[in-house]
């Protein structure tokens, strides 16, 4: 591979080093990393819009800014000419923005969702929009205006979702991070299943606006590495007027990690076998367990606790299905027709719950953060598979059941497979899924570490400690070598 290919799955300070040596300018990098989206997104279908013009126009306007300052074309723009892109559920002025819906399917905003505004005025460069399933209502990458995005480990499989575009385009190489949202699991699991770090800030951490009225959505990125979710987190972070749950200084966010990593002190962590069923699968166990016991290296002790509470799998699908119908109260022609199928049962199981089932479902929530802190007041962090199932079939919106059959949680099961990921939607902590290595059959499994409410930057330097005592970065080029050599076969 040329010097050019391989920065495509560099970090973001390996990129700014070669901007500020001259040997790479911005344009150059938005070029490789276009190349490198035409050779990928045939196979993938990762992005529902691109803005080549735009972008081009904008990486260009970043080489000029570092022919004319040098250096100082840094200050205040800490993501000057880096690519990224944006889960098509966020706003951005000028760019097509369709929540993967028919319904929106030509929607352009007139302004940036807080988020992409801050990224954009740090330097980033968007280049295009992310698949993701109709308004995130699902796990997985499918829609009915694209179709399904695909795990480019194995293009059979889901990436899982709803930033399922997010995780594939960083998986191969396109950007330097994505945005993703996480009302249930949407980061973390497809950066499990695609092998990428997802990081769920504390909620409230960045603004998400409009403001997700079931008060379960964290807006955060996807990344290669832990560094890159630091400093993307560290942009984005902030108060803003449209997010009244939304807090600044709070546990500010570092981009610089190492100093942090090397200050902290053994810690307490609870490893937590299971959440919830289905019980995770034991090859993947044993992958996720190892990465946590590697954690040893740096003085942590891990000790192995009972599940901290029943799985909340009820709560969350009532509150889910509650908010699905206000935004779809009745059958309206012309609209209901437009719907994912699958999506429009769920808004139609909303509507028969009383105001008595969500009123209870809050009172739950409630319990479950209160005994989730008690147990963060024993121990600093807790550990677990991100997601205990292998990637499924890239067309559907839920694994299968097992062949010995499971008695759904609720009504519904179309979450209830991640139980690991979506109790801490509930709870609001912060917390991220790291790579952790791979399956027998060479899926990658996704490791997840669990904070305290604002203890996002602990989180964050304990995953940094993971990823130099077992790197991934490596897993990339091969893939993508891999891929290629099968295309030419």
């Amino acid at each position: 591979m040329s010097r050019d290919a391989d920065v495509r799955f560099a970090g973001i300070r390996a990129v700014r080093e070669r901007y500020l040596d001259g040997s790479l300018l911005p344009s150059r990098f938005l070029a490789a990393t276009f190349e490198q989206m035409d050779d990928w997104e045939p196979r993938i279908g990762a992005f529902l819009t691109v803005a080549r013009e735009r972008a081009t126009a904008e990486a260009e306007a970043a080489d000029r800014l570092l022919r004319t300052r040098g250096r100082d074309a840094w200050l205040g723009r800490p993501l000057l000419g880096m690519p990224v892109t944006v889960k098509d559920l966020t706003a951005t002025a000028g760019i097509r923005t369709t929540r993967g819906s028919l319904l929106h399917a030509d929607t352009v905003p007139a302004r940036d969702a807080p988020a992409v505004a801050r990224l954009r005025a740090a330097g980033a460069v968007v280049v295009g929009k992310t698949n993701t399933s109709e308004g995130g209502w699902s796990a997985a990458g499918t829609n009915r205006l694209q179709g399904p995005t695909r795990n480019p480990w194995n293009l059979a499989l889901t990436p899982g979702g709803s930033s399922a575009g997010a995780a594939a385009s960083m998986a191969v190489g396109i950007g330097v991070g994505a945005t993703g949202t996480d009302g249930a699991g949407s980061i973390r699991l497809p950066a499990a299943f695609c092998g990428v770090v997802g990081f769920k800030p504390t909620l409230g951490r960045v603004p998400y606006v409009p403001r997700s009225p079931e008060e379960l959505s964290h807006l955060g990125p996807l990344t290669r590495t832990v560094e890159d979710a630091a400093l993307l987190v560290s942009v984005m972070a902030g108060f803003d007027v449209g997010d009244p749950a939304s807090f600044g200084v709070p546990g500010r966010i570092t981009a610089d990690l190492d100093p942090v990593a090397e200050r902290l002190p053994g810690l307490r962590i609870g490893w937590v076998a299971s959440l919830g069923a289905p019980e995770p699968d034991p090859a993947i166990a044993r992958v996720a367990r190892r990465a946590a016991d590697s954690l040893a290296a740096h003085g942590h002790r891990i000790e192995e606790i009972a599940p901290p509470f029943e799985d909340p799998y009820p709560i969350l699908e009532t509150i889910l299905a509650a908010w699905e119908a206000a935004a779809h109260p009745r059958d309206e022609p012309g609209v209901t027709g437009l719907l994912d199928q699958d999506r429009l049962e769920v808004v139609r199981y909303g509507r028969e719950l009383s105001a008595a089932a969500l009123a209870r479902a809050y009172e739950g929530r409630a319990r479950l953060r209160a005994r989730s802190l008690a147990l963060m007041a024993e121990y600093d962090l807790l550990a677990m598979p991100t997601v205990g199932i292998a990637p499924f079939a890239a067309e559907l919106h839920e694994p299968p059941p097992a062949p010995s059959g499971r008695v759904p949680k609720g009504r519904l099961s179309w979450l209830a497979w991640a139980s690991e990921a979506y109790a801490f939607n509930l709870t609001g902590q912060p917390a991220i899924s790291v790579p952790a290595g791979l399956t027998p059959d060479g899926l990658p499994v996704g490791l997840q570490l669990v904070g305290g409410l604002h203890r996002d930057v602990r989180v964050l330097a304990v995953a940094h400690q993971l990823e130099r005592i077992n790197p991934w970065h490596h897993w990339y080029p091969r893939l993508a070598a891999r891929r290629l050599e099968e295309a030419a076969t």
